[in-house]
């Protein structure tokens, strides 16, 4: 008998403040870039215990910035061709930047239990050309950041997280995000907050603060303080409003988006504390099931989504239509292993190791959705067509 429960992958989380918030906005006749974009930017940076955050109109952008300001710092800036060891399983556009400015990617393989970098593997992929490790959190679940760190004391090499699954996750009660150098964070939809589209960046750095700043509206001066650290400004604002330093984007967020930021960052601690709640029964209800492997947690995770890594008896496409049959949406463990994917011909790579476990979850896996609603009856009716499937 197929289910009426339907399980999505996500859930609005907007109440009667957002709403309330876009009209304020509306009322305002001000919509690109102002007023409430530097409010909600000083308060994520409070929140996440950094110095700086700009906003950015997707977490795709983020990355984009946070990228091309490493290649403008005074200092042992980036080149074309350094090297930048990845993991071989994230989303589309953690890669797509470095290709476009010209790095090296060298792919390192997941441990198939956190989803992350597999450390030993990271720590024999990492030598003397290598100038960055881009750690990506996958899922809600933090790298292991201890460990990392390790590889990289006493050497010049920059660490950057992709952060943008996993806001609200914290190692060792720090936030991830804020861990590295640089850090980077999505508000689309099926994220932990949503402000329609959106991206953040969080660094101490001020020079890559004062970069990014420029490099986000066209590359030019205007929304830089007259005491920065990349230029020196004239005191003429004629002069000033259309001068242009470096080959920038223009990828400004809104005033609707940030006052809607302001609204959904009020609510992340629930949200998260919501999540793992749901992880809780997830955790309960799957994690001794014969047949299946569900991520291990590292720190202190705000749950993304569930993963489902099948054993490989099991033919994966027989058990996706059942769940479908039954309401239950599903998708890939993101990119899978990004390798398969047709856009690396554009790419200058190397693969450090056998690239096993990023396979596999391409092969046997999947994940359902998590939310900030409770799940206990979604979850709980999500075990039994699973378990109905496998036997």
């Amino acid at each position: 008998m197929k289910s009426k429960t339907k399980y999505s992958l996500t859930q609005s989380t907007w109440g009667k403040e957002e709403l309330e918030a876009i009209n304020q906005v509306v009322k305002s006749g001000n919509f690109t870039m102002g007023t409430y974009v530097k409010e909600f930017e000083k308060k994520f940076a409070t929140y996440f215990n950094s110095k700086y955050a700009v906003m950015v109109n997707s977490g795709s952008s983020a990355n984009l910035i946070a990228i091309a300001s490493l290649f403008y710092k005074k200092s042992n800036p980036l080149m074309p061709g350094d090297e930048v060891v990845v993991p071989a399983v994230s989303w589309s556009t953690t890669y797509s930047p470095l290709q476009q400015y010209g790095l090296k990617l060298k792919f390192v393989d997941i441990d198939i239990e956190t989803l992350n970098f597999d450390i030993k593997k990271l720590e024999q992929a990492v030598t003397t050309k290598t100038r960055v490790i881009l750690a990506v959190n996958l899922l809600g679940n933090p790298n292991e950041f201890k460990e990392i760190k390790k590889i990289i004391n006493g050497k010049d090499i920059i660490l950057f997280e992709d952060n943008c699954e996993s806001m609200g996750a914290k190692y060792n009660n720090e936030y991830a995000g804020s861990l590295g150098d640089i850090g980077t964070f999505s508000m689309f939809y099926s994220h932990h907050i949503c402000t329609m589209e959106g991206g953040m960046i969080l660094t101490n750095e001020i020079e890559l603060y004062h970069i990014m700043l420029s490099l986000r509206a066209h590359g030019w001066t205007r929304d830089l303080p007259m005491n920065n650290s990349i230029i020196r400004k004239e005191t003429d604002d004629f002069k000033e409003s259309f001068k242009f330093i470096l080959p920038g984007y223009n990828l400004r967020p809104l005033e609707m988006s940030a006052a809607i930021g302001i609204k959904q960052l009020d609510k992340l601690e629930k949200f998260v504390l919501t999540r793992r709640y749901n992880a809780n029964i997830f955790k309960t209800l799957l994690g001794s099931m014969d047949g299946v492997s569900i991520q291990k947690e590292t720190g202190y995770s705000s749950w993304f989504g569930f993963s489902i890594i099948l054993d490989e008896a099991y033919d994966r496409q027989i058990i996706l239509e059942k769940l479908q049959k039954n309401n239950i949406d599903t998708r890939p463990i993101v990119s899978g292993n990004i390798l398969n994917n047709p856009m690396l011909k554009y790419f200058n790579y190397e693969i450090s190791g056998d690239i096993i476990n990023a396979e596999k979850i391409s092969n046997h896996g999947f994940f359902v959705g998590n939310s900030h609603h409770d799940l206990t009856e979604e979850l709980t009716n999500f075990k039994k067509i699973l378990y109905e499937s496998l036997h």
